[in-house]
């Protein structure tokens, strides 16, 4: 994977194609790999960016003493759009929702359009039932191990207190291992996944964060996904009301991770978006 250096650290991420530039989020105790079912159904003529958050699931552990509170992680991602030199991105947000506080924080100036998918929102950081245990074992001693290792076992896996809520088809063990292995692998990964499950979450400064949207110029798609119980089919309709140029798309059958349970679906609906035939 190609690296690139910032102040908090480098950061990994691959690449595809060329053209203007689509960057992809992911979520906690995730990485890039999530969205390897979607990448090949998206269309030519775009540089497609997907970088490795310190979210727990990245190769390489950051500098110590980085700031990845929410403000923290909103100038990582800033910095690693300046480092790349990208501009007029495309920023496409799945399940972790800090980086919607872009606008915020004032640091958007290099995004020009938004894919938004089922994620964190308004005060729903962390997101529910898997949020809320994600942050408990985050302050039990030896909690992060013990998730990480119980990620691993298939039927504790589709549990609602871990991914059961997640998707509506089981994860394969080879995509969830792949997550899960920096964090078992080194104590500096896990220090950087506490960093930021630690940080805080004040629901007033979540909600204003997320209403900053309002500001947002560029055109908008909401991908949400009609059912599921973590992340509320009311904050997609929210939120395209909320953002000016914003049109939702509801993808049926799907939960938080619609890329796995629906690929088709949410790579028509991307390419639709990326390409402007709608």
């Amino acid at each position: 994977m190609p690296v690139v250096d910032i102040s908090a650290g480098r950061i990994h991420y691959s690449e595809r194609g060329s053209g203007p530039p689509v960057v992809l989020l992911h979520g906690l105790l995730m990485n890039h790999t999530l969205w390897d079912p979607v990448l090949d159904r998206l269309p030519d003529g775009f540089r497609y960016v997907l970088p490795d958050l310190p979210l727990g699931a990245h190769p390489e552990p950051l500098r110590p003493g980085t700031d990845l509170s929410m403000h923290g992680m909103n100038r990582l991602i800033a910095d690693f759009l300046a480092a790349l030199d990208l501009r007029e991105v495309t920023l496409v947000h799945t399940d972790w929702g800090g980086g919607l506080f872009l606008t915020a924080y004032g640091l958007d100036d290099r995004v020009g359009r938004l894919i938004v998918l089922p994620c964190e929102a308004f005060g729903n950081f962390p997101p529910r039932l898997p949020g809320k245990m994600a942050t408990l074992a985050s302050y039990l001693p030896g909690g992060v191990i013990l998730a990480l290792r119980q990620l691993r076992i298939g039927w504790l896996r589709r549990s609602p207190l871990l991914f059961g809520w997640m998707a509506r088809r089981p994860l394969p063990d080879e995509l969830v291992h792949g997550w899960t292995e920096p964090g078992l692998r080194d104590k500096g990964i896990r220090r950087d996944l506490l960093a930021y499950t630690r940080s805080g979450f004040p629901t007033r400064e979540l909600i204003a964060n997320t209403e900053a949207l309002h500001d947002f110029s560029g055109d908008t798609l909401i991908l949400w996904s009609s059912a599921g119980k973590v992340m509320p089919r009311a904050h997609g309709r929210r939120l395209a009301e909320l953002i000016p140029h914003a049109r939702l798309v509801e993808i049926d059958d799907a939960y938080v991770l619609s890329m796995l349970d629906r690929p088709d679906a949410v790579a028509a609906a991307m390419s639709d978006f990326l390409t402007g035939s709608r």
